[in-house]
C-alpha cells in the first residue's frame, strides 16, 4: 500500500461570489480572523502528515504562492523593530511545506483542475481539497480519510448529510453502509441531481482521496455543462473500475466560498480565539440583548 503524501489544492477560480472584494484578490486570500483562508486548508494537509502541497493556479494567484514563500525584505524590517513573535509566526508560515504550482491555462472544471496535477503526482494515490471548504475537527478530516484508506486501499470522498430539498446543490452519493464505522460503499454518484431523482441525502464535500487511475479516467471524460471536465462524472467511472467509499468525516464543516458560511466561520473560529474570544462573545451577546429588548 502506498502512503499519502500529497495534496492537490485548486485555486484557479475567480471567485464571482464575492465580488468585488475578489476583483484584485484572490478568495482563498480572504482572511478568517487572522490567517487568509488558504492558510487553514493548508494547515490541515500538515496536520494530516502530508509532505507536499500542489496549487492549481491561475492568472492573478501569485499572491497565494507569495503567501507561503519567504519575504526578505519584510523579515528584515520585521527585525529591525524586534517584532520576534510575529517574525517567529511568519517564518512557520513560509516552512509549513513544500509548494509546487501548476497553471491551469483555461477554465475547464475542477475535474480539468487535477487533471493537471498528474505530472507531479506520479503514480500514487492522493488528497484532494477544495479552498472553498474549511472543517473544524479534533482529527483533521484528510487524516481520518488516511486512516481509513489505511483500511480500504480505495478512493474515499468525504460527504455529510443534507436536507433533502438542498441536494440539487451537491454531488451526491448513493451506496450502502459497511461495517467500518461511518463509511459507506459507493454505488452511484450524480452531480447535483434534479429533485426526485435521488433518494440520497449524502452529499460530497471538498476532500477527496483518490488513486492514480483517476487521471486516466479524467482523460477520457467529456466536458459536461458549461464545457467543464466534472470530476463526478470521472469518479463514476472510477467507481465502477476499482470501488470506492464515503466518509462521513467528523467534524463541522463550512462553505467559505459562500458569504453566509464564511461569516460563521469568521464568527465561530474568532469566538475559539485566545485574546479575541471573549471580547467578541460579549459584543455578540449585547448585540442580541439590544435587538430582544428593542
Amino acid at each position: 500500500m502506498k502512503k499519502i503524501r500529497k495534496a492537490v489544492i485548486p485555486v484557479a477560480g475567480l471567485g464571482t461570489r464575492f465580488l468585488p472584494a475578489t476583483k484584485a484578490i484572490p478568495k482563498e486570500m480572504l482572511t478568517i480572523v487572522d490567517r487568509p483562508t488558504i492558510q487553514y486548508i493548508v494547515e490541515e494537509v500538515v496536520a494530516s502528515g502530508i509532505e507536499e502541497v500542489i496549487l492549481i493556479t491561475s492568472e492573478g494567484k501569485s499572491a497565494i504562492e507569495n503567501h507561503f514563500d519567504y519575504n526578505y525584505e519584510l523579515d528584515t524590517i520585521l527585525k529591525e523593530k524586534k517584532k520576534d513573535a510575529l517574525r517567529k509566526e511568519l517564518a512557520q508560515t513560509s516552512s509549513l511545506i513544500d509548494v509546487v504550482s501548476v497553471r491551469q491555462k483555461e477554465p475547464l472544471g475542477l475535474g480539468h483542475a487535477i487533471w493537471m496535477a498528474r505530472k507531479v503526482v506520479g503514480e500514487e494515490p492522493f488528497l484532494v481539497l477544495l479552498g472553498d471548504d474549511l472543517v473544524r475537527s479534533q482529527t483533521p478530516c484528510c487524516r481520518q480519510m488516511i486512516d481509513l484508506y489505511e483500511q480500504v486501499n480505495e478512493s474515499i470522498v468525504a460527504i455529510q448529510h443534507v436536507p433533502m430539498d438542498q441536494t440539487y446543490q451537491y454531488g451526491i452519493v448513493e451506496g450502502e453502509k459497511t461495517h467500518l464505522d461511518r463509511t459507506y460503499k459507493v454505488e452511484r454518484m450524480v452531480e447535483k441531481p434534479a429533485p426526485g431523482t435521488s433518494n440520497s441525502d449524502m452529499a460530497i464535500i471538498g476532500r477527496y482521496l483518490l488513486m492514480p487511475e483517476v487521471f486516466a479516467a479524467l482523460g477520457k471524460t467529456n466536458p459536461g455543462h458549461g464545457g467543464e471536465i466534472q470530476l463526478t462524472d470521472a469518479l463514476q467511472s472510477l467507481t465502477a473500475q476499482r470501488g470506492m467509499y464515503a466518509y462521513e468525516f467528523e467534524g463541522k464543516r463550512y462553505d467559505a466560498g459562500d458569504k453566509l458560511g464564511y461569516l460563521k466561520a469568521i464568527i465561530d473560529i474568532a469566538m475559539d480565539h485566545p485574546t479575541l474570544g471573549e471580547p467578541l462573545r460579549d459584543h455578540i451577546t449585547s448585540v442580541c440583548t439590544c435587538d430582544k429588548h428593542g
